[in-house]
């Protein structure tokens, strides 16, 4: 079994989610084989310095998850991106590319955070070209917390009145990753809109499941074994 999820924006101060996602990893991640975290499992990310004083309680859960057999598997979301390997070695994670072809039960799966097909924010998507370049990166891990943290802020506060229909993913953009993957499913967060949508692309039945971001009342998991996919919530 493989448990897939995405959008927990654990903020780094005391917070329900933040116990809902040890209760997680502490509880329905023991009995699966692999954890997939699509992106967005911090609500803001300024260094893995900072990070691991933050979250320490997070990284020691993951690591204790891993030691116990269970794989541990992190896309970089557009609000955590800045997350690096010091963190990902203390928490026992593997950081993968975006998107990446895994196997879900003997099915091809196309997984992703999803930012990269919202196309239609041509504002968004040259700030994440900009943010992912090595020496961008070099430069803000050097600024001080205070500057770094003000980035941060500006970033998250950059979508609030942007019309809603752009931050979406593009249907071309979804198409065009379909077409080139080869694969009949694509997984990934990032829009808030969780739904499963069934579509054809050249002529191939194919289908697109987006998963839930968390909430203090909804605390959902994408749960996934050779039986099919089921959508779990936390109790």
């Amino acid at each position: 079994m493989i448990l897939i999820l995405s959008d927990l924006h654990l903020p780094n101060t005391p917070s329900p989610l933040r116990d809902r996602f040890l209760a997680f990893l502490d509880g329905p991640a023991r009995a699966a084989e692999a954890v997939y975290l699509l992106g967005d499992l911090f609500e803001y990310w300024i260094g893995d310095r900072e990070g691991l004083a933050d979250y320490a309680a997070e990284a020691a859960a993951l690591q204790r998850l891993r030691a116990s057999g269970v794989r541990l598997y992190l896309q970089h979301g557009n609000r955590d991106f800045m997350l690096g390997r010091r963190f990902a070695k203390a928490a026992g994670l593997e950081l993968l590319a975006d998107p990446l072809i895994v196997d879900l039960a003997g099915t091809p799966t196309l997984l992703s955070h999803g930012d990269i097909w919202c196309t239609d924010d041509l504002a968004y998507q040259r700030w994440r070209r900009f943010s992912r370049n090595p020496l961008a990166q070099f430069i803000y891990r050097r600024l001080p917390r205070t500057w770094r943290q003000g980035v941060a802020g500006k970033a998250r506060s950059g979508s609030a009145h942007k019309p809603v229909a752009i931050l979406d993913v593009n249907p071309q953009a979804i198409e065009q990753a379909f077409a080139v993957s080869g694969v009949t499913r694509i997984i990934h967060g990032h829009t808030h809109r969780p739904d499963t949508h069934a579509l054809q692309v050249n002529g191939r039945a194919v289908e697109r499941l987006v998963l839930s971001d968390w909430h203090e009342a909804h605390c959902e998991y994408l749960e996934v074994d050779a039986a099919g996919l089921r959508r779990r919530r936390l109790p």
